[in-house]
């Protein structure tokens, strides 16, 4: 399984966040319902990806460089970081193998080698171009023609003055002409340069999963050029097909019924969340009551509706804490509800109505026992961490928690005075307390 990674030039936020927890509940799907041992391949765009996927404008790495006042290399190193992190929050699993573009040049050089000696590519004064009309089937991939194909790549690519045709897409750039100056370069075959951001893909995919695989995953906004490009160059290569069995690409997320972007300023991150109370899971939850292959409309309400779920259904599962899990505990009671779970998680990753069975069976006369069982199970796909009694706090900045934790201190100790300080500190930050015999609770005013 290989999904297309970050490209580390600016903060991930939450559009990225649903792509990578649909990817993540595929993984959990095939690790624990099918049993089988997945290999989970991912990339970092380190270098190449240009502002258009069509290999036009500026290098999104030296633009995030030039912005922050810092080199590519530190550019690159803080956002992986930071991207890492993220990914951590909202309870994804770590990729089996994390590979980095820049890393792995010797393999791409090797890869448009092959390309050109079996007569698809071209090279030229500026770039190292693939030739689309070599490739029969280029136009046909994801119910696309070629007229449409060539129509989309007249409006969106700029031609390079000796490109053959407008969709040709470049497997090398020179360090000529606008990229003269490029910081990332390498020595190739083909001169002074850097590779296009389409090859780094099928050479890293090819070197942890072979020439073929089972599952490739990607955002929507690859359908039409970024996928395409890698099946051919990949299929021209190697002279095998399919490249890939199976694609599988997240819908954009919307905020509020608009578009993600910087001057409508919601491009939200974990953080921003944060400070309105809300937690990665309570976020990941939200991701799950839609399809992935459904475009989802992010909203504050939502996004609290979620918290709300969420925090009922943990509260469920902790009163469950005590009882054992034994291998296939639920299996004398909860059978029917773990065949209504598998059957929606087989259908094309049906997480919403997975949810609802989760529901269901938790509001059911079944033992306790047979619940907790079922719930470690069900759990294990959805990767909410149900159960884990820090998750009543779910939302609250770290530093609202470290003032929670002392005034905790103060109550065990008698010192009441102390206490109700630290409360009011707590209330005039924007946030109730509310004490129970568990511990106490922290919401958002």
């Amino acid at each position: 399984m290989y999904a297309c990674g970050p490209t580390v030039y600016g903060f991930t936020h939450i559009g990225h966040g649903i792509k990578y927890v649909h990817d993540d509940v595929l993984r959990r799907v095939l690790e624990v319902l099918e049993e089988l041992k997945v290999t989970h391949v991912q990339n970092v765009t380190d270098v190449g990806h240009l502002t258009s996927d069509a290999d036009s404008g500026e290098d999104k790495m030296e633009k995030g460089a030039a912005k922050m006042g810092k080199t590519v290399w530190e550019v690159a190193e803080e956002f992986t970081e930071y991207f890492n992190k993220v990914m951590e929050q909202l309870n994804v699993l770590p990729p089996t193998v994390v590979c980095k573009a820049t890393e792995h040049i010797p393999e791409q050089i090797a890869l448009i080698e092959r390309i050109l000696a079996n007569g698809y590519g071209y090279d030229t004064p500026e770039a190292v171009y693939f030739d689309v009309t070599k490739f029969a089937d280029y136009g046909k991939m994801f119910n696309q023609s070629f007229d449409e194909r060539t129509v989309g790549a007249r409006e969106e690519v700029e031609t390079g003055e000796h490109k053959k045709h407008p969709a040709d897409f470049v497997l090398w750039f020179k360090r000529v002409g606008r990229f003269a100056n490029h910081v990332m370069h390498w020595e190739s075959p083909w001169g002074d340069g850097f590779p296009g951001w389409h090859i780094e893909c099928s050479a890293m995919s090819m070197k942890y999963l072979g020439e073929q695989f089972d599952i490739h995953t990607g955002g929507e906004d690859h359908l039409s050029i970024h996928h395409p490009n890698e099946i051919a160059q990949s299929e021209a290569a190697t002279g095998k097909k399919p490249f890939v069995k199976y694609w599988m690409h997240t819908a954009f997320l919307m905020v509020d019924g608009k578009k993600m972007s910087k001057s409508l300023g919601n491009l939200y991150k974990l953080t921003d969340l944060a400070e309105k109370g809300f937690s990665p899971l309570a976020l990941r939850y939200y991701f799950l009551t839609t399809h992935y292959r459904k475009q989802m409309n992010f909203t504050w309400e939502g996004l609290n509706g979620a918290k709300t779920a969420l925090t009922k259904l943990n509260k469920m599962v902790v009163d469950l804490t005590d009882i054992p899990v034994t291998a296939d505990g639920w299996s004398a009671e909860g059978g029917e509800y773990y065949k209504k779970f598998v059957e929606a998680m087989e259908d094309d990753l049906n997480t919403s109505s997975a949810l609802s069975i989760v529901w269901e069976m938790m509001k059911s006369e079944i033992s306790d026992e047979a619940k907790k069982n079922l719930i470690v199970v069900m759990d294990s796909v959805l990767g909410l961490n149900l159960g884990t009694e820090e998750e009543k706090n779910m939302g609250v900045p770290e530093d609202i928690k470290e003032i929670l934790t002392r005034r905790e201190e103060f109550r065990k100790a008698k010192n009441w005075e102390q206490s109700d300080a630290l409360r009011k500190e707590i209330e005039d930050r924007g946030y109730r307390v509310e004490d129970y015999a568990e511990g106490a609770k922290v919401e958002k005013i």
